[in-house]
């Protein structure tokens, strides 16, 4: 039975070999190339002799020292603040979102389609429309009979940013939320209205405990998305804005600038922040997502032994 299963093994290997390959240019290349990067500084320098001299020289642990920064402290903590309140935010309408698509009325298609539009839109396109409402003499203002200037430096700029992100991507969650909805059996709130439950009660005891694994799901990737925001706030306040500066905006900046040492530690930094953001999510809040592949694969080593 082993034996079989070993032979097994090699058609789905030379299966997932391109895609591997694939991964190792695009992925794992790319982020081992930061990393060596992260430890070394280009440009002039210097010699022992005096002269100056160009070129990249190994700098250690000098790069990370950025970290402890106040601007990479400001761009952490403007990128924590923004992925908790925009994920929070899209969570609930996203929800309740899935909620209103699944019921069964006329329109409802029309309703679909309106409601995943703002998906769709471009975020760039999202930004520059967005950046129009909030301009000084922009709708924003007109309808609050307001004189915000939305688009400066500071805190309304947070508030704008976090409305036209939630705009755009609660949609990407009442779908995915909308996905688990569709395979609940009607049976189950067949039986919850035969039990008496009211509609509340059906909600926290059938539907969220049903929809969980693809709510985790979504929130996952919600989270992992946010944690590195780079467009809609470039394109809205923009660049080097300290109110709304995010890590990416941070890491963008200093490229720009030609401080590939630099950049590289702060790129470094935003992986193992988001690896570790994930790994905690996954373990610590429930969110087994790989507990029936684990349970299928103890059943086959039961029969096989």
């Amino acid at each position: 039975m082993r034996a079989a299963a070993r032979g097994q093994s090699w058609p789905a290997a030379a299966m997932l070999s391109p895609t591997m390959i694939v991964l190792a240019l695009v992925v794992f290349y790319p982020l081992v190339a930061a990393m060596r990067e992260s430890f070394y500084e280009s440009g002039q320098r210097l010699d022992a002799d005096g002269f100056v001299v160009e070129g990249e020289w190994f700098a250690g642990l000098a790069n990370y020292a950025g970290v402890v920064q106040q601007r990479f402290l400001n761009a952490a903590l403007n990128t924590t603040l923004f992925t908790v309140v925009t994920v929070a935010l899209e969570v609930v309408l996203g929800v309740a979102m899935a909620l209103v698509m699944r019921r069964a009325f006329r329109g409802r298609a029309f309703l679909r389609a309106s409601i995943l539009v703002p998906w769709a839109v471009p975020t760039a396109v999202a930004g520059l429309m967005w950046k129009w409402i909030f301009q000084a003499d922009g709708v924003a203002n007109a309808l609050l009979g307001t004189e915000i200037l939305w688009t400066a430096d500071g805190p309304w700029a947070k508030l704008a940013v976090v409305v036209a992100d939630v705009w755009k991507t609660s949609p990407f969650v009442g779908l995915l939320v909308l996905a688990g909805l569709q395979i609940i059996p009607a049976e189950v709130y067949e039986a919850a209205r035969v039990d008496g439950a009211t509609p509340r009660q059906t909600f926290w005891r059938v539907t969220l405990p049903l929809v969980k694994p693809a709510l985790l799901v979504a929130v996952l990737f919600r989270l992992m998305d946010a944690l590195r925001v780079f467009d809609l706030p470039y394109v809205m306040i923009g660049p080097r804005k300290q109110s709304v500066e995010t890590l990416s905006g941070l890491i963008w900046d200093e490229a720009t600038r030609v401080h590939y040492g630099p950049a590289s530690a702060y790129g470094t930094a935003l992986f193992l922040y988001i690896a570790v953001i994930a790994f905690v999510f996954v373990k610590l809040l429930g969110a087994d997502l790989l507990s029936d592949v684990r349970a299928r694969r103890k059943e086959a080593a039961r029969d096989g032994a």
